[in-house]
């Protein structure tokens, strides 16, 4: 017989023992050969003895359990069925072990699948709570919230809507506006108003020039702080104030 080495050290118990014999000899775990497997494991037995490592009791039962399971597999039928009382024609004296072993099986596979997760997780790194308090103010919020991309977004928006509701003739014309000309008419509109205007409402002409200049203009007034954009929530309407007369440079 070949002889093998094992680290004891490496092997948890009789049953990781065992797992590890199936595996090196390539052995189905459903039909396993308790001739072969119960030499290799008394071999590892005898080596620890050997070499005068103290063998666990629960090593030794397991080698008393597989020349049990040895013997009664050697036995023939009508001696097998004399010595079980109640004999059943599907037993095997294996299916005990089998069970443990695949249940074994079982909690080492879940507990190697946790500790690579503890491993991964090692790798991440939690940030304390940010002190959020200066951001409490919801008008303040409301418009530091609202960015060029919020409004690029609310003007395609519209540019849909319009192109959905476009009409099925059109008339070109050549007439054309200053974007100075259209802050100014924004900025009178928002004073008739007295309050705040939703964004579409400042769009009155719906030819796609018109609305261009419009927006221009909006980014125009908002970069020199004569208007106000707000806006209560993610995605919800844009809401435009006046804030008087613009700031020139």
């Amino acid at each position: 017989m070949t002889e093998m080495n094992f680290k004891v050290e490496a092997f948890e118990g009789p049953l990781d023992l065992l797992l590890h014999l199936i595996g090196k000899l390539e052995i189905d775990i459903y039909d396993i050969p308790m001739v072969e497997i119960t030499e290799q494991y008394m071999e590892f037995v005898h080596t620890m003895q050997r070499l005068e490592l103290d063998v666990a009791s629960e090593y030794l039962v397991m080698a008393a359990t597989l020349l049990a399971i040895k013997s009664k597999m050697l036995l023939p039928k009508q001696e097998l069925e004399l010595e079980e009382s109640d004999f059943d024609p599907d037993f095997d004296p294996r299916d005990e072990l089998v069970e443990r072993l695949i249940e074994y099986k079982r909690y080492k596979e879940a507990a190697q699948e946790l500790k690579e997760k503890e491993a991964e997780r090692n790798f991440y790194f939690s940030k304390p709570p940010m002190d959020l308090s200066p951001y409490e103010d919801l008008d303040e919020a409301r418009e530091l919230n609202v960015t060029l991309e919020d409004m690029l977004g609310a003007f395609n928006k519209l540019l849909r809507r319009q192109k959905l509701h476009k009409p099925l003739h059109t008339r070109i014309t050549t007439q054309e506006i200053s974007i100075d000309t259209r802050m100014e008419e924004v900025l009178e509109k928002l004073a008739t108003h007295k309050g705040k205007l939703k964004f579409e409402e400042l769009f009155e002409e719906r030819t796609k020039e018109q609305m261009v200049v419009t927006f221009l203009a909006l980014l125009e007034l908002m970069k020199r702080k004569a208007v106000s954009v707000e806006q209560a929530d993610s995605f919800s309407d844009l809401y435009v104030e006046g804030r008087g007369e613009i700031e020139r440079e």
